[in-house]
C-alpha cells in the first residue's frame, strides 16, 4: 500500500485539521515536492512515440513505457484512472522532476552520468541500443560500415545520425528532418535510405499498422540506451518502483508489454536487465 494514498476517512480527518490551523501551509508535510494528491498520481511519458509512449487522437494513451508505468502505478496503489499522463519531452524531463511536476517519468528516459547528477533513477527497465530501420526489401545494408554514401535520416536535433556519421560511415549523407514520420516517409517512399535513433523506438514505429511489413531493423546495436524511471533526487519511490519492475519481470507482465508493443516489428530485444545494473 503507498503510504501517500490515504483512505476516505484518512482524508476527512487531515481536512478537518487543516481547517483548524489557519496559519498552516497547506500541504507541508516535509515531501519531495509531488505533484500528485492523496488520490492521483502524475506519469510523464511521451506523447508522441508509437510503440513507447503516445497519445492516441481519441485522448487514449498506449506504448511499452505507458504499460510500465500504468503496472508501477498499480504496485504503488493507484488505479488506471488515477493516473493523469504529462508530456514529458526529452529537454524537459529534469526540470519537471525537479519542480515535482511528476511523480515519476517513464519516456525512452538513458540514464547517464550528467542526469543522474539532477534525478534519481529506477531500473534499468529496458535496455535499447541505436539501430537502423530500414526497407524490408533492401539487402544494401547489412552492417554499419554500409551506410556510407547513404542518405540516414534523424530528427533535427538529435545526435544519432551525427554518431554514424562521426564513427561508424563518415561518408553517409545526412538528412534532418523535423519527426521521425518525415523520416518515415522518405524511407518508403526510396528518398531516404536509412532511419535511425534507438532500437525501441524505431520497433514501435515499424509496429503500427500501417507500417507492418515494410520495413526492418539493422540489428547493429550502436550504442547501450538503459531506459530508466525518473524520479526526484532522494525520492523514496525509487526503492518502491524498483520493487514494482521486479515484479513485473518475474510474473510475465514485462515480457508480455514487449510482444504487445514490438512483436509486428520481429524486435529482438534483450531480456529484462537487472536492476541497479547500468550497461556502459
Amino acid at each position: 500500500m503507498n503510504p501517500r494514498k490515504l483512505t476516505k476517512a484518512g482524508v476527512a480527518a487531515a481536512a478537518a485539521l487543516a481547517l483548524s490551523f489557519s496559519l498552516a501551509a497547506c500541504g507541508d508535510d516535509g515531501s519531495s515536492g509531488s505533484s500528485a494528491d492523496s488520490d492521483r498520481i502524475t506519469v510523464g511519458i511521451k506523447f508522441d512515440q508509437p510503440g513507447v509512449g503516445l497519445k492516441t487522437p481519441d485522448g487514449t494513451y498506449t506504448g511499452f513505457d505507458v504499460d510500465v508505468a500504468t503496472y508501477v502505478a498499480d504496485q504503488l496503489g493507484y488505479e488506471p484512472g488515477d493516473i493523469e499522463w504529462k508530456e514529458a519531452k526529452s529537454a524537459d524531463r529534469e526540470t519537471l522532476l525537479q519542480r515535482g511536476d511528476v511523480d515519476f517519468i517513464a519516456a525512452s528516459y538513458s540514464i547517464n552520468d550528467e542526469r543522474a547528477q539532477k534525478v534519481d533513477f529506477a531500473g534499468p527497465y529496458l535496455l535499447a541500443h541505436q539501430d537502423v530501420l530500414i526497407r524490408a526489401d533492401d539487402n544494401s545494408i547489412t552492417k554499419p560500415e554500409d551506410l556510407n554514401n547513404k542518405k540516414l535520416c534523424s530528427v533535427t536535433g538529435s545526435t544519432s545520425a551525427q554518431n554514424v556519421k562521426s564513427e561508424i560511415a563518415p561518408q553517409a549523407q545526412l538528412q534532418e528532418y523535423g519527426g521521425y514520420s518525415e523520416c518515415l516517409t522518405g524511407l518508403e517512399n526510396g528518398v531516404i535510405d536509412a532511419l535511425t535513433t534507438d532500437d525501441s523506438i524505431l520497433a514501435g514505429y515499424a509496429s503500427q499498422p500501417e507500417f507492418e511489413g515494410k520495413f526492418k531493423l539493422g540489428g547493429f546495436e550502436l550504442s547501450n540506451e538503459n531506459y530508466g524511471i525518473g524520479v526526484q533526487k532522494g525520492s523514496e519511490l525509487k526503492e518502491q518502483i524498483n520493487d514494482a519492475l521486479e515484479k513485473m519481470v518475474a510474473d510475465g507482465s514485462w515480457d508480455a508489454a514487449v510482444k504487445k508493443n514490438f512483436g509486428p516489428a520481429e524486435y529482438q530485444n534483450e531480456p529484462a536487465p537487472e536492476i541497479g545494473v547500468v550497461v556502459k
